[in-house]
């Protein structure tokens, strides 16, 4: 039996979590209207009333996903930490959401790249800037613990591929290894390169 009509906000949020689930399962190509409609319980006709298209549903999700990154960074605002250490917290709380979501975050994202909207990928493009930056604002409250000779832009990108790598890898080996381990391992290496000699 189709489900009642719900309030836009509370549907859109089913839609958006079917459509993760399905591409985590299958991949992008697999996600349809009409899969979308019965995995959530409604009409393909209902799911039109809140998106255009397929494609509508993908951005949606980009921004929502691009969204909950964020929260897991900002969750360290306001700290008066000014050392290495609060990266370090952002970090494994970041790595923490993401084992919580079985890498769910990073992997929707790659399919919705391999969908092979131009629209969408500059979407994607400008989101993954957004992240970029936050992970550089990050790096720069802490500036006075980082050498002088670091650009903190390529810095964030260098954390950015630590982390997307990470997790790409441990899903290809079907999560069997500890993510939060492997983190603070890899997590050592990059802190070392990034620190003042007095403070190693």
């Amino acid at each position: 039996m189709p489900q009642k009509r719900q309030k836009t906000e509370v549907r859109q949020k089913q839609i958006v979590d079917a459509a993760r689930k399905l591409i985590f399962k299958q991949g992008s190509e697999h996600v349809t209207i009409r899969g979308l409609a019965k995995e959530v319980g409604i009409s393909e006709a209902a799911v039109y009333r809140h998106f255009k298209s397929k494609r509508d549903i993908l951005s949606f999700l980009a921004d929502h996903i691009t969204e909950s990154m964020m929260l897991d960074l900002d969750k360290i605002k306001g700290e008066s930490d000014s050392s290495l250490d609060l990266i370090e917290k952002a970090l494994k709380n970041h790595f923490s959401q993401i084992e919580q979501r079985r890498g769910m975050t990073f992997l929707v994202l790659a399919e919705i790249i391999s969908f092979g909207d131009k629209k969408l990928n500059k979407q994607l493009a400008g989101n993954i800037d957004r992240y970029l930056l936050r992970l550089k604002d990050l790096l720069f409250n802490v500036s006075g613990a980082v050498r002088k000779d670091i650009d903190l832009g390529n810095a964030a990108l260098l954390l950015f591929g630590m982390i997307q790598g990470l997790v790409t890898v441990w899903a290809l080996n079907n999560f069997r290894f500890d993510l939060m381990e492997k983190y603070s391992s890899l997590w050592d290496v990059f802190r070392h390169g990034l620190q003042e000699m007095e403070n190693r």
